[in-house]
């Protein structure tokens, strides 16, 4: 399996990414510019990563402006064609923005940028810590929307405590539903804004990240 990383002005978190992604998972990682367009080289058994960071520095939206790069209309039609897609933080916010997922993310709830580990409830309740860092992090959609999720399995992460439970306490942002990640009904576009890409090391005494790479993409 190979992973595109795709590095827009801005980005921050993309050699985060490729080194959790190369070094620390041993996966095929190449590098893709915001100005390119060519994504001939993946198949759909492949995915494209768009990473944390200030895309165009975040100016109107965050994600508003990387939506339209040449490389995201690739990216659309790869997604739209069954290719997967994963978007973390900015990249989360870069997906919404340009429709590949439903719903929006607001200003966190305290209008405080927020760093630090926290706890998520993943598939099958696994609990995992991962860190978020974040000033627009808080998923909001309607309730038709939300209900979508839920009915559908698209809600992949929750935000919640060592214990795995879900309360108002321990979501960092005020997202609906206390929603960390969603993916797409197709199951083949992931959004979070958790960094899983930061607990991958062990020197950096937390690998929970990979079991979220495990679980997304089957990875040993």
């Amino acid at each position: 399996m190979k992973f595109g990383v795709v590095v827009f002005p801005g980005s921050n978190c993309d050699r985060d990414m490729i080194g959790a992604l190369k070094d620390d998972l041993k996966q095929e990682v190449i590098t893709l510019w915001h100005k390119d367009k060519d994504l001939s080289h993946f198949t759909t058994d492949d995915c494209i990563v768009l990473p944390g960071g200030f895309s165009y520095g975040d100016y109107l939206r965050c994600g508003a402006i990387a939506r339209f790069s040449p490389m995201m209309k690739s990216v659309i039609d790869f997604a739209n064609n069954g290719g997967k897609v994963l978007g973390v933080c900015n990249g989360f916010q870069i997906l919404c923005e340009s429709g590949l997922l439903p719903g929006a993310l607001l200003r966190n709830k305290e209008q405080q940028f927020i760093c630090k580990n926290v706890f998520i409830k993943g598939p099958h309740n696994a609990v995992l810590k991962i860190p978020i860092a974040h000033g627009e992090g808080r998923y909001h959609a309607n309730d038709e929307t939300i209900n979508s999720l839920f009915s559908n399995n698209q809600v992949i992460y929750q935000y919640c405590d060592a214990d795995g439970k879900v309360e108002d306490e321990h979501n960092p942002n005020g997202a609906v539903n206390h929603i960390a990640g969603i993916c797409n009904l197709n199951k083949n576009v992931f959004g979070m804004m958790p960094h899983p890409e930061r607990a991958c090391n062990p020197a950096l005494q937390n690998t929970d990240g990979k079991k979220v790479f495990s679980t997304l993409f089957n990875l040993s």
